[in-house]
């Protein structure tokens, strides 16, 4: 799948998130749940914290960007607490997917409009559609590469997350986007 052009790189890089998500939650499923909520060092107090934190976030800014006039009656109130990798994996593929077809239907000029992220307690300025795509994505590999050195500390070695883009390594993540219904470049 050719990505060429702005909007083609926000494809490119929800379908990285997609296929990072999934290697990093299907290494935490060898995890028991309480190992997946034991407490550990970092910004959340623990991978599922950490995790959940990610999907809520995601749930907010797609429901956003997709302008959902009720996205503020939600913003308080943070979709399930998943208590296992498994259940979270299957939320966190559903949002990705929302993400990346989202990123699908960008136009240059889509991704240049302004939008007003809803806030309970004030009206911030617009920002473009582009500008949130970038912060959301960045949003979240900040917390995987929380998720991946707590995992590091666990009996489970945390997945190269790290070999997406680079040409001569799509044997590396061939299989995984198959499974995951992606094309394979």
């Amino acid at each position: 799948m050719a990505t060429t052009g702005f909007t083609g790189h926000f494809v490119a890089m929800a379908r990285n998130n997609i296929w990072a998500n999934h290697r990093l939650l299907s290494a935490c499923m060898a995890l028991s749940p309480a190992e997946f909520a034991a407490a550990r060092t970092s910004f959340f107090p623990s991978l599922r914290a950490t995790l959940n934190h990610n999907l809520w976030v995601d749930t907010y800014y797609i429901d956003a960007l997709e302008r959902d006039p009720t996205v503020l009656d939600r913003y308080d109130d943070p979709p399930p607490d998943f208590a296992d990798a498994a259940s979270l994996h299957q939320a966190q593929i559903a949002s990705d997917r929302r993400l990346l077809a989202f990123c699908e239907r960008q136009t240059e000029d889509l991704l240049a409009k302004g939008l007003v992220l809803p806030r309970p307690n004030r009206t911030p300025p617009p920002t473009s559609v582009a500008s949130i795509l970038e912060h959301l994505l960045q949003h979240q590999t900040h917390h995987r590469g929380q998720a991946h050195a707590m995992l590091a500390g666990t009996q489970v070695k945390p997945p190269q997350l790290d070999e997406f883009f680079l040409a001569g390594e799509e044997h590396l993540r061939r299989d995984e986007l198959r499974a995951l219904g992606l094309p394979v470049t």
